[in-house]
C-alpha cells in the first residue's frame, strides 16, 4: 500500500517516516512540503492513502483536497485539534495529533491496510460498489467523500447525473447507465429511465398509473417505478 506525507516541516516527515518502518504492507513512496507539491506528487505516485498536515504556507490541507478528482484515502495530522470537527466533515479515515503516539499511528494503520486491500480489489476486479464503498464527489467549489449508503436517490440529467444525500444535491459528469452498472443492485434499483433509488429509503409504495408503482422515498420524494421495472420490483420486496 503506497503512501504520501505531506507537511511543511521536515522533522514531522522525517519523524512519521521512521513511525511507519514497522509496517511492511504501508511503502512511503514520497514526501510533499506544501498542497502544490502535494498535488503533483500525487498525480505522479497515485498513492493509496495520504498523510495530510492540515495549516500549511499557501494552501491548507482541505484547499489541497478541494482540487482532487480523485482522493486517496486520507488522515489527517496535525498539531491542533480545533480542526478536528471540520476534517471529519471531509470524511478523513482519521485524524491524529502530533507528537503522533506509536499505539495510536498503529491503529491507524491497521485499518488504512485493511481499507486499502478492499480498495485495491475493487479498483483493479471492477467489482461492485457497495453500501459500505465511499466515493469522492465534486461539483464545483464543493467537495464530498459519502459513503453509497447515504445517497438515497441519483436523478438523471443528460449526460449528468444528481446525487441527494444530506442536504445535498451536487451534479456529476456520469451517465445513470454507467451508475446501474457500478452500483449493487441488491440496495439500488433502477425505477425508470430517469432515477435509481436506494432501497433503504423507501418508506412507503402505493398502485399507480398504468400498472407502475409510486414510491415514497423517507425524506418525502415520490418516484415512479415504471410498469416494466415494478415487475422485478415487486419480486425483489416479495409484495
Amino acid at each position: 500500500m503506497k503512501a504520501l506525507i505531506v507537511d511543511d516541516e521536515r522533522l514531522a516527515r522525517t519523524e512519521l517516516k521512521r513511525l511507519l518502518t514497522p509496517f511492511k504492507d504501508l511503502q512511503v513512496v514520497g514526501e510533499a512540503v506544501n498542497a502544490e507539491d502535494a498535488l503533483e506528487k500525487i498525480n505522479e505516485l497515485k498513492p493509496d492513502l495520504i498523510f495530510l498536515d492540515i495549516q500549511m504556507p499557501g494552501k491548507t490541507g482541505f484547499e489541497l483536497l478541494e482540487e482532487l478528482d480523485s482522493v486517496p484515502i486520507v488522515v489527517f495530522t496535525t498539531a491542533y485539534d480545533e480542526y478536528a470537527l471540520k476534517a471529519f466533515e471531509y470524511n478523513a479515515l482519521d485524524y491524529l495529533l502530533k507528537p503522533i503516539e506509536p499505539k495510536r499511528l498503529e491503529e491507524t494503520v491497521n485499518k488504512l491496510i485493511e481499507r486499502g486491500r478492499k480498495k485495491v480489489a475493487v479498483e483493479t476486479d471492477a467489482e461492485t460498489l457497495t453500501e459500505s464503498d465511499q466515493v469522492f464527489v465534486k461539483d464545483g467549489d464543493r467537495c464530498w467523500f459519502v459513503k453509497l449508503e447515504k445517497i438515497r436517490l441519483l436523478e438523471s440529467e443528460g449526460n449528468y447525473v444528481r446525487l441527494f444525500f444530506e442536504d445535498n444535491k451536487p451534479l456529476i459528469l456520469r451517465t445513470l447507465n454507467y451508475l446501474d452498472e457500478r452500483l449493487d443492485s441488491k440496495v439500488f434499483f433502477r425505477a425508470n429511465r430517469k432515477h435509481i433509488i436506494n432501497l433503504k429509503w423507501v418508506d412507503s409504495i402505493e398502485p399507480w398509473l398504468n400498472g407502475g408503482l409510486l414510491v415514497k422515498l423517507k425524506d418525502g420524494h415520490k418516484v415512479e417505478v415504471s410498469r416494466r421495472q415494478a415487475v422485478k420490483f415487486k419480486d425483489m420486496l416479495s409484495l
